[in-house]
């Protein structure tokens, strides 16, 4: 089949079989074009529970199908391509939360939803990056482990000086690969262009940028602007996607390292393969995982209304 017809295919197929499909930011727009929802980690897991199927198919990585599974423990949830893993959320394991918790007695332990299921079950509270600035401002604790990214907690932290923080963790290689100096050639490139970048880049990348924000935030941010150009510093499928949504716009990517291959590995194919039950992973979490990792995404919908 061409990718018409295995879109095509797809979308018969998942009426048929009672599946939803969820395809993060970062997934080829084909993927964007069989789903039933896009967006960042956390907002398709909220997608996933109010779906009224019983199937869920994450294009992502596992740690985005975790959390599916957590939040949305009575369905049935697949990650398409089972090897699709998280370098940052595999960074840290449980057992290093619970020796840091020792080493930080006093601090309350925060975590980027970029982990694993495990790792949650060990922390107090979850944070994503749209949502890091109310979560974090409105906890009662002063002093707060943030792990792993130390990128986004520094410019957490950077913004909330009432508070004392530690890190732990090495944050996204992906992001990690754009640099200061790459911001200064876009500027003299690109002059008449705002610079949106993710806050998981390094805080000499931030300080430089128009606007820092998520995924979401950046898309949202150049929809809305009066301005026509943009230079995008986060996962360069955002390009893409902008260049699509916004034809009257002109998109630029502020460095082209700033891949992860990790989401690339998952196609139509495996989709196809995964809704005929030859490839993919059913994720399984037993009820004391879904419980205790359950327990600080409750606390950040609570501290964020």
């Amino acid at each position: 089949m061409n990718k018409q017809e295995l879109q095509e295919e797809i979308l018969r197929l998942k009426k048929e079989k009672d599946i939803c499909i969820l395809a993060h930011a970062y997934q080829d727009h084909e993927l964007w074009e069989i789903a039933d929802y896009m967006g960042d980690s956390y907002g398709l897991s909220l997608q996933a529970q109010k779906a009224p199927q019983k199937n869920v198919i994450m294009c992502g990585v596992r740690f985005m199908a975790e959390t599916v599974k957590t939040l949305a423990p009575d369905k049935h949830v697949f990650l398409a391509n089972a090897k699709a893993g998280c370098p940052m959320a595999d960074q840290l394991s449980r057992e290093d939360v619970l020796e840091l918790k020792e080493k930080y007695p006093e601090h309350t332990v925060c975590a980027y939803i970029n982990t694993t299921a495990d790792l949650k079950r060990a922390v107090d509270v979850i944070v994503t990056s749209s949502s890091a600035m109310k979560i974090i401002g409105n906890m009662p604790e002063e002093k707060i482990l943030f792990v792993p990214d130390p990128n986004l907690g520094g410019w957490i932290a950077n913004q909330i000086t009432e508070k004392t923080f530690a890190f732990s963790g090495e944050g996204c290689p992906s992001h990690r690969m754009i640099t200061a100096d790459d911001v200064k050639r876009a500027r003299e490139l690109h002059p008449d262009a705002e610079i949106l970048v993710h806050p998981e880049c390094i805080a000499e990348v931030t300080e430089l940028a128009d606007y820092a924000g998520s995924t979401t935030g950046i898309m949202k941010y150049a929809k809305e602007s009066s301005r026509s150009e943009f230079v995008i510093g986060t996962e360069n499928s955002i390009v893409d996607h902008l260049r699509i949504e916004c034809p009257d716009k002109v998109f630029y990517s502020l460095s082209e390292k700033c891949v992860c291959e990790n989401m690339r590995i998952t196609t139509l194919e495996n989709v196809y393969d995964c809704i005929m039950g030859t490839a993919g992973e059913e994720i399984i979490l037993s009820p004391q995982e879904i419980e205790e990792s359950r327990k600080p995404i409750d606390r950040m919908i609570e501290l964020g209304g």
